[in-house]
This record gives C-alpha cells, sequence and structure tokens, in this order.
C-alpha cells in the first residue's frame, strides 16, 4: 500500500545511472545518496536487475535513483539485463552516464574510444533525455580533472570528475543535475483549468475489492490532493450516494469525476450543468497524449473477432474478482465485437518491444509510472503504427459518452 507520507514513485525526478561494469555505477550511487543503497564489490556484474530507490535529495526534491547493470555485461544472463537497463533508461527525467577516470587523449574521437557510452548516449539525446557524465574514481586519476574537460568538449554535455571515495564533486553533481531538470517535470496538472479555487467538485469513488478497507487507490489519492491545494470544495461519496449527496447541494458541482468502471450510470444521473470526466481520463491527459487515445478509443469499431488487443496493466498486483483490466474490459470488449476476439494482458514493466500483432493496445491510467515513461509506451506504439488508448476513454467510447467527458486538456 502506498505512503500516503510520501511522493508516489510516478511523481519523483527519476534518475537513472548508467555505464559499463565496474565503471563505478553503484560505489557513485552511494555516496550520492549518502547511504548503502547497492551493493559494492570487485567482482563483475555485482548490480543484476536495476535497483530503484526513492529519496528525497536538496536541492532535486523527491527523486527515484536508478542502479543499473553495467551495458558491456557479457555473462549468460547479459541480454536479459540489458532489457531490464533498457526500461530503466526509458524512465530516466536525466541520465547519469558514468566513465571510469583515464589520461584523456588529444587525438581520441569519444565515439571510437567509448563506442557503448556514444551508443546510450545518443539513445538519450534523440529521446530528449537530458545527460550528465560523470568521471568516476577520480581519486585514483590526477588527470580526472582534464578527461572531464575532454569529453565536455567531444561531446558538449557536462562532465564532472568525482570520487565516491572522498566525496569530492558529489554537490556539484547535485547542482548540475538541478539544471538539467526538465522544465515540465512539475507543469501538468491533473485537473488542468477544469476547475480553479471555490468550485465544487464531487468525486465518485466506488470502494469495491479493488479498493480494500482502510485505503483509497493512488489516482483518488493524487486527484483529491491536487483539488485541495487548488482550494475547491470537494465531497466524496461511494457510487450508491451519488444521488443523495447530488440532493444536498444547493447548486449542481463544478465537475464530477468518477471511477470509469461506472461512468454509464453517473452519466445519467448526473446535473447536465457538471462536467464530467473520470480518474483514469484526467491521468490519460496527465502523463499520456489524450488526443492520440481518443482516436485510438475509435479503433474498437473496427476490430473484429480475427483481432488481437493487448491491455497493459501498469500495476503488478495480484490479479483480483472483477478485476478491472484483466476481467471487466475483456468482457465488454467482447460484448462488443465477439468471444473470440483475442486480449493478452502485460503488467508492470512486461511490454513488448514488438508492438505490431496487435490491433489495439488499451492501457490503465499509469497512477505508478512516470510521464517519461509513458511517453516511451506512446512513442513506441507511434513508431509501429499501432493505435492505442487507454482504460477510462475505452470505457467512454464503449459506453456511447466518449464526446460528452471533460478532459482538462
Amino acid at each position: 500500500m502506498t505512503n500516503l507520507n510520501h511522493t508516489p514513485s510516478g511523481n519523483r525526478l527519476h534518475i537513472g545511472i548508467f555505464g559499463k561494469t565496474n565503471s563505478g555505477k553503484s560505489s557513485f550511487i552511494n555516496a550520492f545518496a549518502g547511504q548503502e543503497i547497492s551493493i559494492v564489490a570487485d567482482v563483475a556484474g555485482t548490480t543484476t536487475d536495476p535497483v530503484y530507490k526513492p529519496m528525497e535529495i536538496h536541492p532535486l526534491g523527491p527523486c527515484v535513483l536508478m542502479d543499473t547493470a553495467g551495458f558491456d555485461d557479457e555473462s549468460i544472463l547479459g541480454s536479459r539485463r540489458m532489457e531490464k537497463t533498457a526500461a530503466a533508461a526509458e524512465k530516466a527525467d536525466i541520465a547519469v552516464i558514468l566513465l571510469a577516470a583515464q589520461p584523456p587523449e588529444e587525438d581520441g574521437v569519444f565515439s571510437r574510444r567509448f563506442g557503448q557510452e556514444a551508443h546510450w548516449y545518443r539513445k538519450f539525446k534523440e529521446k530528449k533525455t537530458p545527460v550528465l557524465f560523470v568521471i568516476s574514481q577520480a581519486d585514483l586519476c590526477s588527470e580526472a580533472e582534464a578527461f572531464a574537460a575532454w569529453v565536455h568538449k567531444e561531446t558538449g554535455e557536462e562532465a564532472l570528475a568525482v570520487s565516491a571515495k572522498t566525496g569530492d564533486g558529489m554537490e556539484r553533481v547535485r547542482e548540475m543535475l538541478a539544471r538539467l531538470l526538465p522544465e515540465d517535470l512539475e507543469a501538468d496538472s491533473i485537473t488542468g483549468d477544469l476547475v480553479s479555487e471555490n468550485d465544487t467538485v464531487l468525486l465518485v469513488m466506488p470502494q469495491d475489492i479493488q479498493a480494500p478497507k482502510g485505503r483509497l487507490i493512488l489516482p483518488q489519492v493524487q486527484t483529491l490532493r491536487e483539488l485541495l491545494d487548488k482550494k475547491c470544495l470537494v465531497l466524496c461519496v461511494t457510487t450508491d450516494k451519488m444521488v443523495r449527496a447530488l440532493s444536498w447541494l444547493r447548486q449542481p458541482p463544478k465537475l464530477i469525476v468518477t471511477d470509469s468502471q461506472v461512468f454509464g450510470y453517473v452519466y445519467e444521473q448526473k446535473p447536465k450543468e457538471s462536467m464530467l470526466t473520470s480518474f483514469s481520463v484526467l491521468f490519460a491527459a496527465y502523463k499520456g497524449d489524450l488526443p492520440y487515445y481518443c482516436e485510438g478509443a475509435r479503433f474498437i469499431d473496427s476490430l473484429t473477432e480475427n483481432s488481437r488487443v493487448l491491455i497493459a496493466e501498469c500495476c503488478t498486483h495480484a490479479p483480483l474478482a472483477e478485476d478491472i483490466g484483466r476481467e471487466k474490459l475483456p468482457r465488454m470488449l467482447r460484448r462488443r465485437i465477439g468471444e473470440a476476439l483475442s486480449v493478452d494482458i502485460v503488467s508492470g514493466t512486461d511490454f513488448p518491444q514488438e508492438l505490431s500483432q496487435y490491433d489495439l493496445i488499451i492501457q490503465c491510467g499509469a497512477c505508478m509510472f512516470n510521464k517519461k515513461y509513458v511517453q516511451a509506451r506512446i512513442g513506441r506504439a507511434k513508431e509501429q503504427h499501432v493505435p492505442m488508448t487507454n482504460y477510462g476513454v475505452a470505457i467512454a467510447h464503449l459506453t456511447g459518452i466518449l464526446d460528452k467527458i471533460s478532459t482538462g486538456c
């Protein structure tokens, strides 16, 4: 269960640490964080799967530090580890590439001397991910600063010499990372311009088996917090209390936000004056690409029983009865298209690289993932010309109200 006293992982700055095996990534991340996050050893390949550590780091604020396997891992499991490193790279808001300190070569060429580092550097630049080069183990090389200057000259990117052993250079790293913060990291709003101060908002939140006793699901928590920050007047009810709550209000609420699975009922019961949306639709605009999702939802009408649909959950929870992604949404699709419709389901980061076998992808609201990773999934679907939508948008289309809901875009 999410600790409500901490910033959710999906809203934290994700800093990925990348480099060759034994380049000092784990030592660097431990020194940078001021605590032992990753195991340090002289054995090659000590870090296997990526290590994710939520932290509060001044002046960056809430972060997730990601320690990854060396991208030159040639062990039996090396290819699998590289898949995990690639997934971490897709989540990185900022990439730190480590280079082991060594004397600079005046006639050297970066892409020739550091082929693998240059390859990953180009990948990050293609995705518009800011990159910081770090020359590690500077205490072992008297020319580390000159080497950093050479890397900067070769790439045009900042390069800093640091020592995990002595701590030298770590404060400069923090300052540089703060300068590299993506401008739009905190710019977006879940509810957009749908509401403002003193507006009344009704949240319809079914408390079924998906939200066990004692907790709210994360999108509800985050939306509620934002509305309170906006100084809105917020009323929270379960579906069965919605009509009674509306009768108590002198004026209809400016906005009603509901769980997507009860879209149809809430739409039928809401006042005409009130705008309607769902938590999933809000997150489609907040982290995804809502116009693209809306376009993708309309491909539902062209599906046949020979079609193949991928449903991608971001959570890795154990499936429960009447799970929206595993049961309700497939049932709604088959009711519309036919029982023979093929539906594949993946969860967590198990999102296929090859998508061309699918006629449609339906993703959840992705509250557990950061925007960078959601955009990477969308980019992959677009590159392979596969339409994509999300739970809330798909359900709104299936219930015939997609053009009647508000999005905040």
